[in-house]
């Protein structure tokens, strides 16, 4: 496979990411999951993705939480917006992909950067294989109504395992007897 047929394959195999975590009034993938998913399969292709830092700009801002409470007060965080450049590696042939990303965060004075550099990394990832993140969203066939039928169509435990990796927490809950009813007939036709 080239290079393209391999990031295609990631592609493929990956449908769908439900939401894994909270924080105030919404709800998103963690990184840790969509690494969880991707870098096997990059491991399993032999790819590569370089990630460099091409500008940062950092700009404090000033604003006032708690207000009109008792707890009113002044607070200031670092805005950090950065470009970067992510290169999808072929391990095998050399072969490179070069794409520009950009994205910003906000946090404490330390935190900044970082914050803007995960997000790059998650959503970078998300938007190039055009990896739903919402069980509502049409394109996404792990609604619960198409969790049932990809389970159906797996044929080994390796696929198997990556579907289960993608489910939301509460398709967690409600699947977690059907995977292992499919587990136990896959393992008895290995």
């Amino acid at each position: 496979m080239n290079l393209y047929q391999k990031l295609h394959e990631i592609q493929s195999r990956v449908n769908g990411l439900g939401k894994d975590k909270a924080s105030n009034s919404y709800q998103y993938v963690t990184g840790a999951k969509v690494l969880g998913v991707i870098k096997p399969l990059m491991n399993e292709l032999g790819l590569l993705l370089k990630q460099e830092v091409t500008s940062i700009t950092n700009d404090r801002m000033d604003y006032k939480v708690g207000i009109g409470t008792p707890k009113e007060k002044e607070k200031s965080e670092i805005l950090s917006k950065v470009m970067m450049r992510f290169t999808w590696i072929d391990i095998e042939t050399g072969d490179k992909d070069v794409n520009e990303f950009g994205a910003n965060g906000q946090n404490d004075w330390e935190k900044g950067l970082g914050s803007a550099l995960t997000y790059a990394e998650r959503y970078f990832l998300l938007k190039y294989f055009h990896i739903p993140t919402d069980e509502d969203d049409i394109d996404n066939s792990l609604r619960d109504s198409k969790v049932e039928e990809n389970l159906m169509n797996i044929n080994n435990l390796k696929d198997l395992n990556a579907l289960f990796k993608q489910l939301t927490p509460k398709q967690v809950k409600e699947f977690t007897p059907l995977f292992t009813e499919r587990k136990e007939q896959l393992t008895k036709n290995q």
